[in-house]
């Protein structure tokens, strides 16, 4: 079973700024495009709690002591909450030679060796959160040395700000929330890992089961509670679920929990009964209120580890130790006293949590009144009151357990002190503005909520969610569907949902967009496409005409070839719906996101611009409403007289057009000539911009012919190019033929001033 965690999970690389993203293997960890090669580079590996980060370091580890990775001679893996506690300082040598590993000879020619190669050199700093997000990183001094004594963050901002071991790869690892940009001047190479996938999930669940008489039962029981199955995504929580499921077949049991407190209690309640005796019962009870405590506090100081000498007593760490809350850790040895300091660490940080939200029920440990202090959704200002992210969903749920009696042992809490309790949480409910709410503080409400099960609370918040939800930007794993999906499905309202950038899975999609009271979504078009493409192919047509149908496109803003191909990918699906209604009888019908399209920006810029729109231009005849096309969106695409060219003879397509916006993209005569051929065809346009291209007087003199043919024109901008008086004198003369026209804006740098001030005068449609 040990061997399962090193299942391979999806690994993702993402840029800072946008939300494109590609799988990678292992192999191409460090492989960074433009690298200098004695230049620090820095990789940051981003996860939830429980995603794997530190599996994925053990494995570049052993992958390295394979043979791979060749270009390091060094490879030092350090354990951040290890080694960012203590406040003694220590040199680089110290770090990487004495706590790390020490060499029984040779650590000066080692260490001087290591700083005349630090290509060759790997540092990974696992747990890179342990950094306290309310303290100001330390800026390294420009005199700052490998051979200085300093703190273990004064030690990293000087690797991290390149003045320390220059030319070194830094590996870190840290949760997504966390404020690691702040810290970290320059990011070569952002990774992320998204977990399991349904397919995944189950091939974690047949092999934990591998072997045993009821492998299948135990898949079927998994997958049967969807709530428990979506949090399989997460590795550490598919192996929590698989031990609880072991142990309820075991028992001839039929159900499990139903949320994620209720699963924790029984873990930990499994942990503990099975091994106690009435004597032990109540000193078990002791040291696991103890144990919670301490959960807490090292939570609030952003910690999940502690020296032994720290603990209450023997009795509470030999307990932690002994049921698995606990795992022993070392932290470094020191040159000046040699000797090796041990504590213990909590080993997960869900099971932290837990206890952590267990120490607040503990009567004496939280008033009533002071209760929604540590919900995380009272005010979109706040931050979480603690580092603990998962405590208010685990405070939700425990407050409504009054009826389970091992909870009511634990907390040796009565029934009307849990009651007044969740008096106080009704209110809170009842009182608060939901529409008020960001998205990451919605979804974290409606994860507190399903954790009670309380059918007056999922019905009153499912009334009072606004018809118009927006995930955009905000990162929804399969539990937050699960949990949005099932209160979606409680209200009889109608709901918009915007779920672009949103990183859902397809099966997350296409949960969502089959419910009956959405009625229209925006999603990623890859993501859209995709889901379309597997309705398909299981022919579930009555799922993708209802989805196509929901699907809202515009405005669309391609920014990249990846837009341009998921736009031309959409209208490939509408051909191959075609011939699917065609062969199966049916009429066929028109995807409503390319029916109605109606505004479409381009935004790919001068490396991408050209080779772009000429892709662009083999689909733009199947948006039939398409009215306005912006080939400028302050992006200087650069589409030069070629693609002026390719764009003018797909004109008589465009029916419906009515501003066309070519501004900035490097437009001389010859592409004004092709233009000024085939304009006269769009039949609708009132809007034409040619701003700041490299249009002279032979261009002007085409577009000033066509004029009078272009009845529905009603603005022309043609300013900031290079047309003289002589052009600006033959716009002028077919403005007279042209009553339709109410503005032409044409001042250019090159027109005398007087010369413009005197046209002006002769027409006052003439503007600059």
């Amino acid at each position: 079973k040990n061997s399962i965690k090193a299942m391979e999970k999806e690994l993702v690389t993402c840029s800072l700024q946008g939300k494109e993203k590609t799988a990678l293997k292992r192999s191409q960890i460090f492989q960074i495009p433009g690298g200098k090669h004695l230049e620090t580079k820095v990789i940051l590996v981003l996860g939830k709690a429980g995603m794997g980060k530190s599996i994925l370091v053990q494995k570049i580890c052993q992958d390295w002591s394979n043979g791979e990775f060749s270009q390091f001679e060094f490879v030092f893996w350090f354990d951040y909450k290890q080694i960012s506690l203590p406040e003694k300082k220590y040199s680089l040598k110290d770090l990487l030679l004495e706590f790390f590993v020490k060499p029984q000879e040779g650590s000066k020619e080692i260490f001087e060796y290591i700083l005349q190669n630090p290509t060759k050199v790997l540092l990974i700093f696992d747990g890179f959160e342990g950094l306290h997000v309310h303290e100001n990183f330390p800026r390294c001094s420009a005199s700052q040395s490998e051979k200085d004594l300093c703190s273990v963050k004064e030690l990293l901002s000087g690797l991290i700000q390149k003045k320390i071991l220059k030319g070194c790869t830094l590996l870190l690892t840290a949760r997504p929330k966390d404020k690691v940009y702040q810290y970290v001047s320059k990011v070569d190479k952002t990774i992320e890992i998204v977990g399991f996938s349904p397919q995944q999930r189950e091939l974690y669940i047949t092999k934990y089961f591998e072997g045993l008489p009821y492998r299948d039962n135990a898949l079927k029981l998994i997958k049967d509670c969807g709530y428990l199955f979506s949090h399989c995504y997460s590795p550490v929580m598919c192996r929590f679920v698989c031990f609880l499921c072991e142990t309820v077949l075991e028992r001839g049991d039929k159900n499990l929990p139903s949320t994620l407190t209720r699963i924790f209690l029984k873990f930990v309640q499994q942990k503990i009964i099975h091994m106690q005796t009435d004597v032990t019962a109540m000193q078990n009870q002791e040291s696991l209120a103890a144990l919670a405590r301490i959960a807490w506090y090292l939570g609030e100081k952003h910690q999940s580890a502690m020296k032994s000498d720290l603990l209450p007593s023997k009795k509470v760490k030999e307990f932690a130790l002994k049921y698995g809350f606990f795992l022993p850790i070392a932290f470094p040895r020191y040159s000046d006293s040699g000797e090796e300091e041990f504590g213990s660490t909590f080993s997960d940080f869900i099971i932290q949590n837990f206890l952590g939200a267990l120490h607040l029920m503990l009567p004496e440990e939280i008033k009533d009144k002071s209760l929604t202090k540590y919900l995380s959704f009272p005010s979109k200002k706040k931050k979480p009151y603690n580092w603990l992210d998962l405590v208010p969903r685990f405070l939700a749920g425990l407050l409504f357990l009054q009826d389970d009696p091992y909870f009511c042992s634990l907390s040796n809490k009565d029934v009307k002190h849990s009651i007044k309790k969740q008096k106080t949480f009704l209110k809170c409910i009842r009182r608060l503005k939901m529409n008020k709410l960001c998205p990451e503080r919605l979804l974290e409400l409606l994860h507190c909520i399903y954790e009670t099960q309380n059918n007056y609370l999922l019905q009153h918040v499912a009334l009072r969610l606004k018809p118009d939800l927006s995930f955009l930007d905000v990162d929804l794993t399969p539990p937050d569907v699960h949990v949005l999906h099932s209160i979606l499905k409680r209200s009889r309202k109608e709901f918009s949902l915007d779920l672009q950038n949103s990183s859902i899975d397809m099966q997350g999609l296409k949960d969502l967009v089959g419910l009956k009271n959405v009625a229209s979504f925006r999603a990623s078009l890859s993501d859209a496409v995709r889901l379309w493409k597997s309705l398909e192919q299981t022919k579930d047509y009555e799922l993708l005409r209802a989805s196509t149908e929901k699907f809202v496109l515009g405005p669309f803003k391609a920014k990249t070839m990846k837009d341009i191909s998921d736009l031309s990918d959409l209208v490939e699906m509408q051909k191959r719906i075609n011939c699917v209604q065609e062969a199966s009888g049916c009429s066929s019908y028109e995807i409503p996101a390319i029916k109605n399209l109606q505004k479409l920006e381009f935004a790919l810029g001068p490396v991408c611009g050209l080779q772009g729109l000429l892709k662009l231009v083999e689909i733009l005849a199947a948006f039939p409403s398409l009215q306005h096309l912006d080939l400028d969106a302050l992006s200087q695409n650069g589409i030069g007289d070629e693609g002026a060219k390719s764009l003018s003879e797909v004109f008589p397509t465009l029916k419906s057009l009515e501003t066309l916006n070519l501004s900035q993209n490097k437009i001389t005569d010859v592409g004004a000539e092709k233009l000024a051929t085939a304009l006269p065809s769009l039949s609708s346009l009132k809007t034409l911009s040619l701003y700041n291209n490299s249009i002279c007087d032979f261009g002007a003199e085409n577009l000033a012919k066509v004029l009078p043919e272009m009845e529905s024109l009603r603005v022309l901008e043609v300013q900031y190019n290079k047309i003289t008086g002589v052009g600006a004198q033959q716009l002028t003369d077919s403005l007279r033929k042209c009553p339709h026209i109410k503005n032409l804006v044409m001042w250019n740098p090159t027109i005398p001033y007087g010369v413009l001030e005197h046209l002006q005068q002769l027409d006052s449609r003439i503007s600059v």
